[in-house]
Parts: structure tokens; C-alpha cells; sequence
């Protein structure tokens, strides 16, 4: 499929999909959301790759919404609105439920929405010249699709600071509040990220898109729920009983790699 926002790169196992709106730092439009989500769901149907990076074009990220769209936006009747919202808010559902991991490679500005994406991201990797913010409130607006995945980022202490003061993040704080995982220079960000991805890719795709599942659950859980520690028993007596465990195990035995990795 081609893409009008978007440009779609393989390397390998490795899928690098590209926000292509250099112009305008690769502001969210209903367009860019619309693509986005599909080249999801392509990807993940695609058993050939193993390892999603979610990049920009250009300058930047992604500087958030696009101004245009705003416009329109602010013409739409409420059910038009939230139409709109449920777009975008399946967009991000699908970046952060991907059966396969999802990198965030950030440079330049990652603001608002671009902020949120990164978060939806199963890691994210960023440059010492990123920076981030959270500045609906100063729209009169609320970070509202993004909030469930900046706030299970960042935790919800942190998250109620951020969510109404608006204050630029930088990359050093986006470090230390969990925002992001890495913290390197422009000149290292693709060889870290390629890194990075590599490893992923070492991993079963049914054990990582179950392990993800496994994130889920335990998400909301305690190890004082006796029915949780059951599940997990349940879980991974499963797993060992698939196809992937035995080659995996038998892989490690025989000290070969695993027939996923060939």
C-alpha cells in the first residue's frame, strides 16, 4: 500500500515506518492518523518482520497536532468531534498493542501528541536535544487520548504535574521520569536504535506477542492475588507445550540459534 504521511522502510526483520511531514515537524493530521493506523495493522499481519521503529522525517518527532486540522476541528459538531477523537485514540491503541515491539526513535520536538506517541511505544529512544510537553491545557484543551499511555509512562504522580503545568520536558527529565528509555547523541540515535531492534528480533514472535499480553495482566495485578498467580501458572505451562518453547529449548541444548532467528 502507498502512503500520502508515511514512508515504509525493511531492513531484515526490521520495519522502520517513517512520519513523512518534514514541513510541518510531522504534525498529526486525520490523514497521517488514518495512515498510521493501518500501516499497523499491515505490519503486524506481516510475518516477515519482527520489530516495528516508528521514526520522523526531518527536524523533528512529531510536533503534535497539526494547526489545520485544529481548525477544522474547532468547526465540528460534537459528534463530528468525537469521531475524530475515536481515530486517533485507535491509532494509539494500535501502536501500544502491537503483537510485535514498537521503537520510538525521537529527535527534535515529540510534543503533545507527539509526546503521547512516544509513550505508546514499547521503548523509546531518544537524542539529548529531544524535547517533550504536555500543552493542552494551555489550548484549553486536555491531553486526553494520550493520557492513558504518557500516565502508565511516567506514573500518576508525575503525570498530574505535567498534565496541568504544560512545562517543556526535556530529554534528561523525559530520562529520569521513565518517559524514555535512552538517552543519546544525534550522531549514535540510528546505530542504538538498529542495536536495539536487533535484539528484539532475537526474540520468539509468539512469546513476544504473548509476553505482551502477560504485561497486560499483570498491569492492574498484585502478588497478593492468588487467581493472578494462577494465571501465570496457567500462562507459561501453555507456552512450554508449543512449538516455539521445544525449538527454543532445544535450540539452547544443542547450542544453535533457534529457527526464528535463522
Amino acid at each position: 500500500m502507498s502512503y500520502t504521511t508515511l514512508q515504509i522502510e525493511h531492513s531484515g526483520k526490521i520495519a522502520t515506518v517513517w512520519l513523512n511531514r518534514p514541513e510541518l515537524h510531522n504534525a498529526l493530521n486525520e490523514v497521517l492518523i488514518a495512515e498510521l493506523s493501518e500501516a499497523m495493522r499491515q505490519l503486524n499481519r506481516d510475518e516477515s518482520i519482527r520489530v516495528i521503529v516508528l521514526a520522523g522525517r526531518g527536524k523533528s518527532f512529531c510536533a503534535g497536532a497539526d494547526l489545520d486540522w485544529m481548525r477544522r476541528a474547532a468547526g465540528y459538531t460534537e459528534e463530528e468531534n468525537l469521531a475524530d477523537a475515536q481515530k486517533l485514540a485507535a491509532m494509539l491503541k494500535s501502536v501500544y498493542r502491537s503483537a510485535k515491539p514498537v521503537i520510538a526513535r525521537i529527535h527534535g520536538a515529540a510534543m503533545a501528541g507527539g509526546t503521547g506517541l512516544a509513550a505508546a511505544c514499547d521503548v523509546a529512544i531518544a537524542t539529548d536535544a529531544a524535547k517533550f510537553a504536555l500543552t493542552e491545557v494551555r489550548l484549553g484543551l486536555i491531553p486526553a487520548t494520550i493520557g492513558p499511555y504518557v500516565a502508565d509512562a511516567i506514573g500518576w504522580r508525575q503525570a498530574r504535574r505535567y498534565f496541568l503545568s504544560a512545562e517543556r520536558i526535556t530529554a534528561g527529565t523525559a530520562l529520569k521520569l521513565g518517559l524514555i528509555h535512552e538517552l543519546v547523541s544525534e550522531a549514535l540515535l540510528d546505530e542504538r536504535v538498529a542495536e536495539v531492534a536487533e535484539e528484539l528480533a532475537k526474540g520468539a514472535p509468539g512469546a513476544l506477542r504473548e509476553a505482551k499480553l502477560l504485561l497486560a495482566e499483570l498491569r492492574e495485578g498484585s502478588p497478593w492475588d492468588d487467581q493472578l498467580l494462577e494465571r501465570t501458572a496457567m500462562r507459561i505451562a501453555s507456552i512450554r507445550a508449543g512449538d516455539e518453547a521445544r525449538e527454543g529449548l532445544a535450540s539452547f541444548f544443542e547450542k544453535r540459534a533457534p529457527r526464528w532467528q535463522e
